[in-house]
């Protein structure tokens, strides 16, 4: 596929997700945060394009798979970002998807690009790991520094990471425990791969309502939420509760087929806005499944 479809498609899997209408804890189309909006994701959705196309088109030239960089594009990828808002929007969703753009580049076909994403996971160098530590630190993530092993604000980590020689695989491998998207990272993204695109797309092969791609979007991430607690809420609010959560989600997601449908995401979503559970990480697995999707389709040429 050329470098410029996987660049659209990553913009498009980024904008769809936060579009998704009535998508519970998170920002969407007719709910803003006190400290982001709904634009602001948008943006960051259209400003990626340039990185994961320049990605995609020097994955291709590679001869080793220890120099596709993968940590260079996501800090390129925030820091692009940080020019245009002031919010970390898209920090995961970049973690996720630069791997999977570069893994689209280099596969013949639909079928080897979740190998090709082990594969170059755990070809990634120190300096994947030490540009990855300056991405988290321009995007200011949140929780992700609060574990000894992974203290990405301490002055000192870079350089340990290259006294140490960790990798970016290294580092995310120790995090995987307790960050859903390090786990993925780790394990060639089993959540997205065996959950999330299989939703999105079944749906969008059966439904033939006129808004299918938002329905599809918001059962995506509903279905994600309902099986796998989101790490985001465990890290800020404790297991107990990103498990309640998902519970939550999974008696929501028993009328899917009924018409009260919208009305319980609703309801779930006042719920999850006026406690503050944010499933922010469940939110970064919708668009990366998303973004699996629609390569999907353009591998098989379905646009």
């Amino acid at each position: 596929m050329e470098a410029k479809e996987i660049a659209k498609l990553a913009q498009i899997a980024s904008v769809l997700e936060v579009s998704g209408w009535p998508k519970p804890g998170n920002v969407h189309r007719t709910r803003n945060y006190d400290d982001m909006v709904f634009e602001d994701f948008i943006i960051s959705g259209v400003v990626i394009g340039n990185t994961v196309e320049e990605l995609a088109n020097q994955s291709r030239e590679i001869d080793d798979l220890s120099n596709a960089e993968l940590g260079k594009y996501i800090l390129q990828a925030v820091n692009e970002t940080d020019k245009w808002i002031a919010n970390n929007t898209n920090l995961g969703i970049m973690m996720m998807c630069i791997p999977i753009a570069s893994a689209a580049a280099i596969s013949n076909n639909f079928d080897e690009i979740q190998e090709n994403v082990g594969h170059l996971m755990k070809s990634t160098t120190v300096e994947d790991a030490v540009n990855l530590y300056d991405a988290i630190n321009v995007a200011d993530a949140g929780g992700m520094g609060n574990h000894e092993e992974f203290d990405v604000m301490s002055e000192k980590a870079k350089d340990e990471l290259r006294t140490n020689n960790q990798t970016m695989f290294d580092v995310l491998e120790i995090s995987a425990s307790w960050d859903r998207l390090a786990n993925e990272l780790t394990n060639r993204m089993p959540v997205c791969f065996d959950i999330g695109y299989p939703t999105f797309s079944n749906f969008l092969r059966t439904c033939e309502d006129v808004d299918v791609i938002n329905k599809a979007t918001v059962l995506t991430f509903i279905t994600i939420l309902s099986q796998i607690p989101d790490t985001l809420i465990s890290r800020k609010y404790g297991d107990e509760i990103a498990e309640s959560v998902s519970k939550k989600a999974d008696e929501v997601l028993k009328f899917k087929d009924d018409g009260s449908f919208v009305e319980k995401l609703l309801e779930f979503d006042d719920y999850l806005y006026e406690n503050n559970y944010n499933p922010g990480t469940t939110a970064d697995l919708t668009a990366t499944s998303i973004f699996i999707s629609y390569l999907e389709m353009g591998f098989n040429s379905n646009f």
